[in-house]
């Protein structure tokens, strides 16, 4: 497994922190993109929500977090979740 595997998710108790973050990041010029949280980190307090964050963008979006001190559950590194040919059948 290489480093380009995994994901970052950044999980939130609740949408309006999530929506905030991706607009903090989005002006910093971080790419990254809302999406579900798997189900295999949601834990109790995560509200579904949560935005994935490329392996090369992690540490500006820690950055980022940091300097605004917003708001965040944690920051997940999955393997594998992402299935290029997930919806194609031939």
């Amino acid at each position: 497994m290489t480093k380009e595997d995994i994901s970052y998710y950044i999980l939130f108790a609740n949408y309006t922190h999530g929506m905030a973050l991706h607009e903090l990041l989005t002006k910093a010029g971080v790419c990254s993109r809302i999406a579900p949280a798997p189900r295999s980190i949601q834990k109790e307090l995560s509200c579904g929500m949560s935005l994935l964050v490329r392996p090369e963008e992690i540490e500006a979006a820690r950055a980022c977090i940091e300097q605004n001190k917003a708001p965040y559950h944690a920051i997940v590194p999955l393997a594998g979740q992402i299935k290029p040919r997930r919806d194609q059948y031939c």
